[in-house]
Formats: structure tokens, sequence, C-alpha cells
């Protein structure tokens, strides 16, 4: 809009330009057309009120023919604060960010809120166990490679969050700095984009009010929304406003929306004890950018030859972090056309984990998982301890997946680091060391204990160790191995053979990558484990063979063979649920690691879902943890 002859102007995408009260008023009346080249408008002008006589707490959003961004811009209007309980809250400025360097607007904490949730605090700690490969070994043998399981689990959650409901706002958990990047261009018209702003709608409406979000929208470029903002009632409502004006156009910017989310992170003035990333892409990115100035450019490569490069690219604007504690960016790949080896790549580095939508209907219960377990986050900076016991005794490896581990030179002492852990979220390391000729009854190993933050209490726990034993008979007729042992084993080994399919997969060699899927198959079901009935190693033959059918042809594995194998890794080297497509029946629960918080907020996203659609619509299938034995059916 601009000024002409004493008159406003619009120009529409179209290039045409009318006076803007006369057109206004045309719109007003239904025309969504050109009335010149009959062009079907996606940005309508709109006439409102004067911000002045916007009532006070409410929000007007005004899309207008401003500044192009990604070939598209919405202005939205300051808005002002409601007053609540006497105190004047943080005024919001939803103007495009493109005025502002230093993103550090972000809303105050509610001091009285973090002081009532700090006296709260976790009345449960985290679990310890440890299950010795054989729980008996004859005096007079030595073992040169003896396993060792260490379990951890964390404790329940408790007084969740009831949405929507401000008078018990998110008590006895910690509140969340939660960034979504949101990939808005062409390619997301449609429903893509109706389906994006529901979900984003379900996870607003279950934040509490000590929650801030932020929202950064990207294509051609990147725009933040709004700084973050605590999800009070006017905040959620301000939100919901500013997210429903979102329209899709322009290329796709991955690593401009990824800069920007990382800039509201390094440059926010308060933090919430929990901080995240939430990213969504469906397409290729048609851009690099240099680190270094920020400036981006086309591609002039094809994005498949410059993935690694770009990949480098991506984690070099992944937040920096300040101590030992990492922000975690979650990634979802949409669709059949996403760069799943660049994302996978994004939420490996940062130590999130990368979900895999195969279906458009299935991006609220996606989100709706990943948000039930940043919600019940009750142990933060998690580093297990292990220790030799016997002077004998040296450790040889620590197979834990994505998380770093380490063993001392004199090989007596080791250590993982954890990281967060989710309520009632699970984790399983294995330890392989020397035992020695016995001398007695029984053999000490080593001890493991393991030091953690409350999030909410911002206190150091430290917890009491627990020392292995094993026996040491005289004789031993008949070896038993432990169950839990060989299926923490058979998963670690089917997720290397995932990784050496995908391998095989990507260099074209789609014969072997079965092959490899298919002798695993066979190894994990001949195991004592998989004799026994086992549910996990039944959910890892499903698994497997849901990745062969995936890998018939070079099609399918481009479609959703690729993005399903990283997935399904992202999951297992972190031990931690991610959303997958799948033709598998409901039963085989290929899916893991799911809490009860995340299933409770599916099935709150189901719900919803289905008292808004009066279809029935395929729903992201309830994902569970394994117990040691099979249940009834």
């Amino acid at each position: 809009m601009k000024p002409g002859q004493g008159h406003a102007l619009f120009t529409a995408e179209c290039s045409h330009t009318f006076h803007f009260h006369c057109i206004s008023a045309n719109v007003k009346h239904g025309s969504n057309n050109c009335p010149v080249c009959r062009t079907e408008w996606k940005e309508l002008p709109f006439r409102g009120p004067l911000v002045a006589a916007i009532p006070q707490g409410s929000a007007r959003i005004n899309p207008v023919n401003g500044q192009q961004n990604g070939g598209h811009m919405t202005l939205l209007r300051p808005l002002p604060r409601a007053r609540s309980s006497g105190r004047l809250h943080h005024v919001t400025c939803l103007l495009p960010d493109t005025d502002r360097s230093v993103f550090n607007d972000d809303e105050p904490l509610d001091l009285c809120e973090a002081t009532d949730d700090h006296q709260q605090g976790c009345s449960r700690t985290v679990e310890i166990t440890t299950h010795p490969e054989f729980t008996e070994i004859p005096e007079s043998t030595s073992e040169r490679s003896f396993t060792v399981l260490i379990h951890l689990k964390a404790p329940l959650a408790q007084n969740l969050h009831v949405p929507g409901d401000d008078s018990s706002p998110n008590t006895g958990r910690a509140p969340v700095d939660l960034i979504t990047v949101l990939d808005v261009s062409g390619s997301m018209a449609g429903t893509k984009l109706a389906l994006l702003k529901r979900a984003m709608g379900f996870v607003i409406q279950n934040l509490g009010s000590s929650d801030r979000l932020s929202v950064i929208a990207f294509s051609s470029s990147a725009r933040r929304l709004f700084p973050l903002r605590r999800m009070t009632e006017s905040g959620r409502k301000q939100s919901l406003l500013a997210v429903n004006s979102l329209t899709s156009n322009g290329g796709t910017n991955i690593a401009e929306g990824l800069r920007k989310g990382s800039k509201v992170i390094e440059e926010r003035q308060a933090k919430n004890p929990v901080c995240s990333i939430i990213l969504l892409s469906d397409g290729q990115d048609t851009y690099t950018v240099s680190p270094s100035t920020g400036a981006h450019k086309p591609f002039t490569v094809s994005p498949t030859a410059s993935a690694q490069k770009a990949s480098a690219e991506y984690c070099a604007l992944l937040p920096s972090t300040n101590g030992s504690q990492q922000v975690p960016v979650h990634v979802f790949g949409f669709g059949a056309d996403h760069d799943a080896v660049s994302l996978h790549s994004i939420s490996q580095t940062s130590g999130g984990t990368f979900s895999f939508i195969e279906t458009e209907v299935t991006i609220q219960d996606a989100f709706a998982q990943c948000i039930g377990g940043l919600l019940s986050v009750v142990a933060q900076d998690l580093r297990v301890k292990v220790e030799s016991v016997h002077p004998d005794v040296h450790f040889g490896s620590i197979r834990s997946g994505s998380y770093s581990s380490r063993i001392a030179d004199d090989k007596r002492n080791g250590s993982i680091d954890v990281g967060d852990l989710y309520a009632e979220e699970e984790r399983d390391f294995l330890m392989t060391l020397n035992v020695p000729q016995g001398c007695g009854e029984e053999t000490a190993l080593l001890k493991v204990g393991c030091v953690y933050k409350d999030p909410l209490m911002k206190e150091t726990i430290n917890m009491a160790e627990v020392q292995v034993k094993i026996s040491r008979p005289a004789f031993v007729s008949v070896q038993t191995v432990s169950i839990q042992v060989d299926r923490q084993k058979n998963r670690l080994h089917a997720a290397e053979v995932m990784a050496a399919a995908r391998f095989s997969a990507e260099r074209g060699e789609l014969a072997h990558a079965v092959s490899l899927l298919e002798d695993c198959r066979r190894m994990i079901m001949g195991s004592a484990s998989g004799q026994s009935g086992d549910r996990l190693c039944q959910s890892l033959d499903a698994e497997l063979k849901e990745m062969q059918e995936r890998m018939a042809s070079r099609q399918r594995y481009e479609a959703s063979g690729r993005a399903y194998v990283l997935s399904g890794l992202s999951s297992h080297s972190w031990q931690r649920a991610t959303a997958r497509g799948d033709s598998t029946d409901s039963e085989s629960l290929i899916q893991a690691y799911q809490t009860t918080s995340m299933v409770d907020m599916v099935l709150r996203s189901q719900t919803l879902s289905r008292s808004s659609t009066p279809k029935q619509t395929p729903q992201m299938r309830h994902a569970k943890s394994f117990p040691a034995r099979p249940q009834p059916r």
C-alpha cells in the first residue's frame, strides 16, 4: 500500500493497482478476483478499525500489500496487552521482525508462578537397576567380554496442566520455551497449510500460562510472527490469530528459518528451564545459507549433490549452548518430497528426534506426541557414572547409541551423558568388561550411579550407587542368559543393521539391503529373547519387515523408505518416541519408547479431531514401551 493523489493505493499480486477504499469495499462484498484480469487473489485488502479503536486485549490481523517476504507478507499491527492482577504485562509488537536486529523482546517470566513451581519439585527420583548377562559364573572361569545392562527409569509426571485453565498453570512440571519453525512455502498450499494451522492451534491450546511460544514462518525467507510470549489466555488468542494469518507462497529456505529460530533462543532475556525447537518442512531446501554472513542464495547445484554440505551448514546454525545443556531441535519431515537426510542431520546434531509424517492428517498427532514429552521433563543434564570395584575388572566398551560416552584411560571409570528425561522414560546401556577368576562366593564387578538436575527445584540430585555382583559357585550346570540383556543386544544390533541397509540402498544396492534386514530378522527371532516371545523382539521384526517392503523398489525407497529408516534410527539411537507413517497392522506396535504423557496428549488430539471432523481419518498409532515378558492379548 502506498500514497498517491491523496488516496491510498492497493497493488495486487497480479500487478493491477486500485484505490484502497474502492477495492476493499469490493472485497467486503465477496469478490476475491481482480476486476481487470479476473485473477483470484490469495492476499486480500481488508479495511478495519483504527488501532486505537481496537478493544483492550483483542487482536486485529490485517493482510495488506506490504514488503514482500518469501513471496508474501502479512502486516501484524501492535497488540496492546491486557492488564491482570494489577500488573502491567509486557507489550508485544507484532510488526515484521525486519525492523529488529536483536530478538531481546521476549515476554518476562511470571516470577510468582516460577516460585510456586520451585516449591513443588519432584517427589520421586530416577531409578537405576542393573542386569548382568549371567548371574553366576564358575569360580575357576574368567570372561574376557562380559555384558552388564544399566537401566534408568524416570519418575512419573504429576499435576499436569489442564488445557485452557489458567487457574492451575503447569503445576508440578517445568515450564517450556518453545520455538516452532514452520515451512509455509508454495508446496504447503491448501490442505497441508490448513492442517498445520490446526496442529499449531492444538499446541497453543495445550501450553500453560508459564510456557512461552514464538513462531517462525519461512518460505523464500523467514520472519518471526511474534517474540517468545507467555501462553496466558490473551497470549493464546493473539498467537492463534497470528498463526491463522499465515499464507503459503515462495521457495523453501530451511536454513534461514533455523537461523531465526536459533536467534530467538540465543538472544532471549529470560529463560524457562526447558527449551526446544520444533522444525517442520515438506520440501527440498532451494536456498543455501552462509553461517557466517546469513546471506542466502538459490541452489546452483542439485540438492542431492550438495546434501552433505547443506547438512553442515544447517548444523552450524543450531543454537549455541551456555554450559552443558543443549537445545534439541525436533524435526518433522512432511510428505514424500522433504529432505530427510538433512532434516535427520539437524535433529541428530542437536540431540532432537526426526519424525516422518507420511499422511498429512496425522500432523497434529505427531506434534501432540512431541509436546507430550516436552511438557513432562523431570530430569536434566543427567550423567551416568560407572566405576570398577574389583582391582582386576576393566571396562571394554559402552554401547550407548547416540548418547556421548567415555571410558577413562585406566579402563576403570566411565560415564554416559544422557541429558533430559521425560516422565517415565527409560534408557538402557550395555557395558562390556572382563571378569577375573573368583575367590569367594561372589564377585563385585562395578558400581553405577547418576547425577542430574531437577528442572523445577533447580537442585542437583546425586543418586545412591548400585553395585553389580555375580555368584561364583564351583560348578554351573546350565547358564541362563538374561532376557533383559539379550533383548537390548537385539535392539542395538537391529539399529546397526538398519544403518547398514540404508547405506546399501543409497548406493542402489536394494537387494543387498533387503538381504541384510532379512538376516537380522532371523537372528533376532532365533535369540533367547526372541524365542521367549519378547514384545520388543516382535516389534523389531515387524519394523525390519516394513523396511524391507519400503526398499522393494527405488521409487518406493525415495518416496518413503529413506525417511522411514531415518526416523527409526533416530528413535532407537535416542530411545525416544518418533512419529512414523507405515502400512503395518496397528497391533504390531512398531513404535516403542512412548510415555503416558505422550499417549495422553495423542489421545487428546485424536479426540479433538474426531469431534471436529465428521469422517473417520487415519490416526497415528499408539506406540508403547515393551515389557520384558509377553502380555496376554
